[in-house]
């Protein structure tokens, strides 16, 4: 890991980011409200980013009762909430509702998914020390296994950690079913990347995916 000659700031405040205001149109219904291990699927992904030494939590929702039953599902854990007016404008609508909703004066945001269940709070934590000791302006994630076949390339995929200063440029972003990516290749060459087990990477769109997560989980 390399760290940059800029670094200011990088002990300052992260917060850590739920997006949980999609439709979850390929399961048929809220996802995030499924039940998987005795608990809502969103309660383990919020679990994860609370584990993890954030300095503050915010989770966007959707409106309506289904807004209500994310927020229900957190009782407990210490998240603020941001509702997502225009879910079916895509991803891109919840980090910036998100961003507009984030307190001043944070150094960095990790943003996670909610339908990737089986990341632990060890990956976020590694994500905020790597921006700790670098500074970095973006801290990525990709998975992989030990042993991959030649010129198979790591999947990357949330959590995607951005310094504060980028976050203009993310409300700015047009609307779009994924997240910002023009600043992950604009900020290339500065970025570290961190690898994890290729497990992690389950993301739950489908009901058959929720019965992979469902195994995996039992089998832990």
């Amino acid at each position: 890991m390399t760290v940059p000659s800029h670094a200011p700031h990088a002990h300052g405040p992260v917060a850590g980011v739920l997006l949980a205001a999609g439709l979850g149109t390929r399961m048929g219904g809220p996802k995030q409200l499924a039940p998987l291990a005795g608990r809502p699927l969103v309660r383990h992904a919020a679990q994860a980013l609370a584990d993890a030494g954030h300095d503050t939590l915010l989770c966007a929702v959707p409106p309506g009762e289904v807004g209500d039953g994310i927020r229900e599902a957190l009782r407990g854990l210490p998240f603020a909430f941001v509702v997502n007016p225009d879910p079916a404008r895509g991803l891109g609508s919840s980090f910036r509702a998100a961003v507009e909703a984030l307190p001043a004066g944070l150094a960095a945001v990790n943003f996670a998914l909610a339908d990737m269940p089986l990341l632990t709070p060890a990956v976020h934590a590694a994500l905020i020390g790597a921006y700790r000791e670098t500074g970095a302006p973006v801290v990525l994630a990709e998975y992989a296994d030990p042993g991959v076949a030649p010129g198979v390339a790591p999947v990357r995929a949330p959590p995607h950690l951005f310094r504060a200063d980028l976050l203009a440029a993310v409300q700015s972003a047009p609307d779009a079913d994924h997240g910002p990516r023009h600043l992950i290749r604009e900020h290339a060459a500065q970025a570290v990347t961190l690898t994890f087990p290729a497990a992690l990477l389950l993301d739950v769109d489908t009901p058959e995916a929720l019965a992979q997560a469902e195994a995996w989980l039992k089998g832990t």
